[in-house]
Protein backbone atom coordinates (compact mmCIF):
# COMPACT_ATOMS: atom_id res chain seq x y z
CA UNK A 1 0.00 0.00 0.00
CA UNK A 2 2.51 2.55 1.13
CA UNK A 3 4.31 1.54 -2.57
CA UNK A 4 1.64 2.14 -4.02
CA UNK A 5 1.34 5.23 -2.91
CA UNK A 6 4.91 6.19 -3.47
CA UNK A 7 4.30 5.45 -6.87
CA UNK A 8 1.16 7.46 -7.11
CA UNK A 9 2.88 10.70 -6.01
CA UNK A 10 6.16 10.21 -8.23
CA UNK A 11 3.62 10.05 -11.18
CA UNK A 12 2.11 13.07 -10.03
CA UNK A 13 5.21 15.31 -9.63
CA UNK A 14 6.60 13.76 -13.16
CA UNK A 15 3.37 15.14 -15.05
CA UNK A 16 3.52 18.22 -13.23
CA UNK A 17 5.79 20.16 -15.18
CA UNK A 18 6.14 23.80 -14.84
CA UNK A 19 4.52 25.57 -17.87
CA UNK A 20 6.27 28.62 -19.92
CA UNK A 21 4.71 31.36 -19.95
CA UNK A 22 5.44 33.12 -23.33
CA UNK A 23 5.10 37.07 -22.16
CA UNK A 24 5.26 39.88 -24.81
CA UNK A 25 8.37 41.95 -22.94
CA UNK A 26 7.30 44.82 -25.38
CA UNK A 27 4.29 45.39 -22.73
CA UNK A 28 6.60 46.34 -20.10
CA UNK A 29 9.57 48.26 -21.88
CA UNK A 30 9.18 52.28 -21.53
CA UNK A 31 10.80 54.43 -24.47
CA UNK A 32 11.29 58.44 -24.22
CA UNK A 33 9.35 59.77 -26.80
CA UNK A 34 11.32 62.51 -29.12
CA UNK A 35 9.84 66.02 -29.30
CA UNK A 36 7.94 65.29 -32.63
CA UNK A 37 5.89 62.51 -30.98
CA UNK A 38 4.44 64.67 -28.39
CA UNK A 39 0.50 65.12 -28.51
CA UNK A 40 0.45 68.62 -27.24
CA UNK A 41 -3.36 68.27 -26.23
CA UNK A 42 -2.35 65.83 -24.52
CA UNK A 43 0.61 67.17 -22.51
CA UNK A 44 -1.66 70.28 -21.36
CA UNK A 45 -4.17 67.94 -20.31
CA UNK A 46 -1.50 66.17 -18.15
CA UNK A 47 -0.34 69.17 -16.70
CA UNK A 48 -3.35 70.81 -16.11
CA UNK A 49 -4.67 67.84 -14.06
CA UNK A 50 -1.23 67.21 -12.44
CA UNK A 51 -0.86 71.46 -11.72
CA UNK A 52 -4.80 70.94 -10.41
CA UNK A 53 -3.88 68.58 -7.80
CA UNK A 54 -0.83 70.25 -6.48
CA UNK A 55 -2.06 73.33 -6.42
CA UNK A 56 -4.84 72.22 -3.78
CA UNK A 57 -2.00 72.22 -1.07
CA UNK A 58 -2.06 75.99 -1.86
CA UNK A 59 -5.51 76.82 -1.99
CA UNK A 60 -7.39 74.03 0.04
CA UNK A 61 -10.04 73.74 -2.94
CA UNK A 62 -9.97 70.74 -5.24
CA UNK A 63 -11.78 70.67 -8.33
CA UNK A 64 -13.36 67.22 -8.41
CA UNK A 65 -11.88 65.17 -11.88
CA UNK A 66 -14.74 63.93 -14.12
CA UNK A 67 -14.83 60.68 -16.81
CA UNK A 68 -13.77 62.87 -19.74
CA UNK A 69 -10.35 63.68 -17.75
CA UNK A 70 -9.60 61.00 -15.55
CA UNK A 71 -10.39 56.90 -15.31
CA UNK A 72 -12.86 56.03 -12.61
CA UNK A 73 -9.94 54.89 -10.14
CA UNK A 74 -8.55 58.10 -10.52
CA UNK A 75 -11.77 59.81 -9.76
CA UNK A 76 -12.13 57.47 -6.69
CA UNK A 77 -8.41 57.70 -5.33
CA UNK A 78 -8.43 61.45 -5.46
CA UNK A 79 -10.87 62.93 -2.79
CA UNK A 80 -10.57 66.03 -1.23
CA UNK A 81 -9.91 64.30 2.14
CA UNK A 82 -6.68 62.13 0.99
CA UNK A 83 -5.52 65.77 -0.83
CA UNK A 84 -5.70 67.16 2.43
CA UNK A 85 -4.00 65.06 4.45
CA UNK A 86 -1.48 64.43 1.74
CA UNK A 87 -0.75 68.52 1.20
CA UNK A 88 -0.48 69.20 5.19
CA UNK A 89 2.41 67.16 4.68
CA UNK A 90 3.76 68.78 1.56
CA UNK A 91 2.97 72.06 2.86
CA UNK A 92 5.13 71.28 6.48
CA UNK A 93 8.22 70.07 4.88
CA UNK A 94 7.76 71.65 1.54
CA UNK A 95 6.55 74.89 1.62
CA UNK A 96 4.38 76.48 -1.34
CA UNK A 97 3.43 74.44 -4.37
CA UNK A 98 5.35 77.34 -7.01
CA UNK A 99 5.20 74.98 -10.56
CA UNK A 100 5.99 71.81 -12.90
CA UNK A 101 8.78 71.81 -14.89
CA UNK A 102 8.11 68.53 -17.58
CA UNK A 103 11.29 66.91 -17.62
CA UNK A 104 10.66 64.06 -19.91
CA UNK A 105 8.00 61.55 -21.81
CA UNK A 106 7.75 58.09 -21.80
CA UNK A 107 5.94 55.73 -23.42
CA UNK A 108 4.45 51.69 -23.04
CA UNK A 109 2.75 49.91 -24.97
CA UNK A 110 -0.52 51.23 -23.23
CA UNK A 111 0.21 54.37 -21.98
CA UNK A 112 2.29 57.81 -21.91
CA UNK A 113 3.84 58.81 -18.77
CA UNK A 114 4.90 62.84 -18.05
CA UNK A 115 7.97 63.18 -15.67
CA UNK A 116 7.33 66.78 -14.11
CA UNK A 117 10.12 68.47 -11.52
CA UNK A 118 7.77 69.77 -8.67
CA UNK A 119 8.90 73.08 -7.98
CA UNK A 120 8.44 74.19 -4.34
CA UNK A 121 8.87 76.89 -2.34
CA UNK A 122 11.56 75.28 0.49
CA UNK A 123 14.83 74.58 -1.16
CA UNK A 124 14.69 70.87 0.38
CA UNK A 125 11.83 69.88 -1.83
CA UNK A 126 13.16 67.86 -4.36
CA UNK A 127 9.88 66.33 -5.45
CA UNK A 128 8.69 64.47 -8.98
CA UNK A 129 4.88 63.99 -10.01
CA UNK A 130 3.94 61.25 -12.78
CA UNK A 131 1.09 61.37 -14.67
CA UNK A 132 0.11 58.69 -16.77
CA UNK A 133 -2.22 58.82 -20.09
CA UNK A 134 -3.95 55.66 -21.16
CA UNK A 135 -5.04 54.78 -24.96
CA UNK A 136 -8.26 57.12 -24.16
CA UNK A 137 -6.58 59.82 -23.29
CA UNK A 138 -7.67 59.91 -19.72
CA UNK A 139 -5.35 60.15 -16.86
CA UNK A 140 -4.85 56.73 -15.20
CA UNK A 141 -2.77 57.90 -12.52
CA UNK A 142 -1.28 60.40 -11.06
CA UNK A 143 1.89 59.54 -8.95
CA UNK A 144 4.44 61.46 -6.46
CA UNK A 145 7.62 60.30 -5.08
CA UNK A 146 11.32 61.58 -4.56
CA UNK A 147 13.07 63.35 -6.94
CA UNK A 148 15.78 61.16 -8.87
CA UNK A 149 18.11 62.71 -11.80
CA UNK A 150 17.79 59.11 -13.43
CA UNK A 151 14.14 58.33 -14.76
CA UNK A 152 13.58 55.03 -12.78
CA UNK A 153 11.65 52.95 -15.40
CA UNK A 154 10.45 50.64 -12.54
CA UNK A 155 6.37 51.80 -12.22
CA UNK A 156 5.58 50.66 -8.24
CA UNK A 157 1.93 50.69 -7.46
CA UNK A 158 0.26 50.98 -11.39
Amino acid sequence: MKKAGLIICLLLLIGCKSKTVNRDTEDLKIKPVSTAEINANQQKKAYDLGKRVLETCNTSKFKPFNETEVTQSVMENTTEERLTKTCQRFRQYYGSFIDLKLDGVYRTKQEVIYRYHALYTKKVANKELRVFVNEDNLVSAIKSMDWDEKFDSKLEGQ
